[in-house]
């Protein structure tokens, strides 16, 4: 019974007003780049479309098809990814996936509302879905960057 309780206790409050409220849900209908990304354990699904202006992010829209820990993270980074660098998104996704496998310090801010994540960390199931989202957004970045240097 103690697996149960520590599951609902997972799914807290500030988890399900997040994931009931996710920033840029939708496509843009101009993205620089999209990349989806799957989660194979649990079948959750992040499309992240993004566009970077003079170093920054200036437009990003995602449909997030995910369990409510994966659409709480893919509301934070919603809500903290406009004007960040690529670098920025890069650690976020590094320091996130360190909170969540090795217990790592929480991700710096403006990504630092991951914190409400970390009672996920038992949950090793659940990684991959909450990552999505970062691992989208790193991979989107990383291809604008290159195509602007080409």
């Amino acid at each position: 019974m103690s697996g149960d309780t520590d599951l609902i206790k997972l799914y807290s409050g500030r988890i399900l007003e997040l994931a009931a409220d996710i920033p840029h849900h939708g496509r843009l209908s101009a993205p620089g780049a999209t990349v989806k990304k799957r989660s194979p354990l649990c079948g959750s699904t992040v499309t992240v479309d993004l566009n970077l202006a003079n170093g920054t992010v200036s437009a990003f829209g995602q449909d997030v098809k995910a369990c409510a820990l994966g659409q709480a993270a893919a509301s934070v980074v919603g809500g903290a990814i406009l004007g960040t660098t690529p670098d920025q998104i890069v650690q976020a996704r590094d320091d996130l996936r360190a909170m969540l496998k090795d217990d790592g310090p929480t991700p710096s801010a403006p990504f630092d509302g991951l914190e409400v994540l970390r009672p996920a960390v038992a949950f090793k199931n659940r990684h991959a879905s909450i990552l999505l989202t970062l691992d989208a957004a790193s991979e989107a970045v990383a291809q604008l960057v290159q195509t602007q240097s080409a």
